[in-house]
């Protein structure tokens, strides 16, 4: 019973991260018509980040060398994650914009790269159970994401890029969650992050062309303590207790969350496609997280 729990509770919170950010699609959708891209970020993760500083004071007794570069290199990673699919939806130059599906779908991308990238920097071979289980994620998000032609335009390209950049993410958090304070990490993952949107703004000429109302205000709020803080905070304890494979196939519940949260408030309708596409991310997390292995239980049983 302890080992099942011990098992299940960084899954639970990785998965509690996706529902979160799931919520945040039509939140974020709305905040961004009154408040420029880089400015909306550096509000966002200004605020989580000195939040985080402020209720986990204590751990920065345990600052040292690796712990900042870790940081840093998660926060680096994730804000270029962030900007890339931003730029991949609104297109930059004479490169189109992707549409939010196909963005969503190419972001989700990173459930198949994990495996293989860890393979790449870690020699660790995955399994045809991560593969398969990779492969058929890809396929549910697909089905759930994609309703229109899959032409591609230059933010398909950008987009491919965020998904680059949140697998690197997911491998880092994996390599330092061993050796430093997975707390501490994710508050200077914030305070990164923060940094490089507020240069993003000098670089860009962002300016407040009206003052955000009181519902971007409430929004912003929301983006910045739940989808920021709250999300990632659960999505690092979790992922340094959990495989990076399993963890980026569970981390891929995002987009199905997403789609769910549009039915239910009314901007999407549901599709036998869509519920399609559920089964497969549903059986993908089953397959990835036990291998199946309670059928060999099963057929143990039986044979016994």
């Amino acid at each position: 019973m302890s080992s099942t729990k011990a098992t299940l509770w960084p899954q639970l919170l990785i998965v509690c991260a996706t529902i979160i950010w799931g919520s945040s699609f039509l939140i974020m959708k709305q905040t961004v018509d009154g408040i420029p891209v880089f400015t909306l970020l550096a509000i966002r993760f200004t605020v989580a980040g000195v939040l985080l500083s402020l209720v986990f004071w204590k751990k920065w007794r345990l600052l040292n060398k690796e712990t900042l570069l870790g940081g840093g290199l998660l926060g680096t990673l994730m804000f270029l994650g962030y900007v890339f699919q931003t730029y991949g939806l609104s297109g930059i130059g004479s490169w189109e914009g992707t549409t939010p599906g196909k963005n969503a779908f190419l972001t989700a991308t990173y459930c198949v790269l994990v495996p293989f990238l860890n393979w790449l920097l870690t020699r660790k071979r995955p399994d045809r159970y991560n593969i398969a289980a990779a492969v058929l994620c890809l396929l549910g998000i697909g089905l759930v994401s994609l309703t229109e032609d899959f032409t591609v335009v230059g933010g398909d390209v950008i987009t491919l890029v965020c998904g680059v950049a949140f697998s690197l993410h997911i491998l880092a958090v994996d390599r330092y969650a061993k050796t430093c304070d997975i707390l501490l990490l994710t508050v200077l993952q914030f305070l990164f992050m923060a940094l490089w949107s507020w240069i993003g703004v000098f670089l860009a000429g962002e300016t407040l062309s009206v003052l955000p109302s009181g519902a971007d205000i409430l929004r912003l709020g929301y983006l910045a303590v739940c989808a920021s803080g709250l999300a990632m905070l659960f999505q690092n304890i979790g992922q340094a207790n959990t495989p990076p494979s399993t963890g980026a196939v569970l981390l891929s519940l995002e987009a199905p969350f997403g789609v769910v949260f549009s039915v239910l408030f009314g901007t999407e309708r549901p599709t036998a496609q869509m519920y399609l596409g559920f089964v497969l991310i549903f059986f993908a997390v089953i397959l990835s997280d036990t291998k199946l292995s309670f059928l060999a239980k099963q057929k143990a049983e039986i044979g016994g």
